[in-house]
């Protein structure tokens, strides 16, 4: 009859012991669960409207709201606006076509005639043609013999080929018999063809003397002396070769042999 009683005395002890565990277990996990909030409330109340931060102490407030002092207030969205639902900024943005003014509003973005809104959708541009002048955008105007110039500087137009500015117009170019139009942007909008040579606003035909061939070089007379041959105002002389001398690389003029020196027009032994 002992051992009935002793196993259940065994039974009842365990049923204690197991109690007792759950009952430790129990206050272990009220007190961790307990420690954040304790600590929250040792050092700052987090206030309605917030968490606590997901990284390092403190709180932040929840979406929709912003920091006031201590407290989360409601972010307040103006008129033509929509919320952003984040937590950094002012929480909202303007509408497209709106942009943000200092009080805090949200303007209409007003595009003038000749204008067009930006892609950001917060300013606008002039269209091709117009010229931005403070809040307006104005036509540019365009004289005959003229194209829009595709430049952020200078002149808003160019005038076509065969036309120079002139003021506000474009003047046609007189081009002298005998010459065509070039492509420079400075100095004479014409050159001479070949065998002509600019002289006083005209091309003039070149005349080449006698043992003289057409030089097409931009500068000179239009004409270089043969070879043997010196130029001397509008014509070729014949060069007289000392003793002791030949013409050198150019053949239009004479130079001493080697050991020889030039004394006036002869070369003598160089002693």
């Amino acid at each position: 009859m002992r051992r009935p009683q002793a196993a259940c005395w065994t039974r009842m002890l365990t049923a204690f012991q197991t109690t007792m565990a759950l009952f430790v277990f129990s206050i272990f996990a009220l007190l961790l669960l307990a420690m954040p909030a304790f600590a929250q409330s040792t050092g700052q109340l987090m206030p309605e409207n917030s968490s606590a931060k997901s990284y390092g102490d403190g709180w932040q407030c929840n979406k929709g709201y912003r920091p006031n002092g201590d407290a989360c207030a409601a972010v307040i969205v103006p008129e033509n606006a929509y919320e952003t639902n984040h937590r950094y900024g002012p929480g909202w943005e303007c509408f497209h076509g709106f942009r943000r003014s200092d009080e805090g509003a949200c303007v209409e973005v007003i595009v003038p005639e000749g204008g067009f809104l930006d892609p950001s959708g917060e300013r606008w541009h002039c269209l091709r043609g117009f010229l931005k002048i403070d809040d307006t955008c104005q036509e540019i105007f365009l004289p005959a013999n003229a194209y829009l110039a595709d430049t952020s500087y200078g002149s808003e137009w160019v005038c076509a080929r065969g036309f120079r500015a002139d003021g506000d117009a474009c003047t046609a170019i007189v081009v002298p018999l005998n010459a065509y139009l070039n492509t420079s942007s400075y100095g004479q909008p014409w050159t001479c063809e070949r065998g002509y040579f600019e002289q006083d606003d005209l091309c003039a035909a070149v005349v080449v003397p006698e043992h003289a061939y057409f030089d097409d070089a931009t500068y000179g007379q239009g004409w270089k002396c043969e070879r043997g041959y010196a130029a001397s105002d509008d014509r070729c002389i014949a060069i007289e070769v000392p003793a002791n001398a030949h013409l050198d690389r150019s053949g239009n003029r004479w130079v001493c042999n080697k050991n020889f020196q030039k004394s006036k027009d002869l070369c003598v032994l160089d002693n």
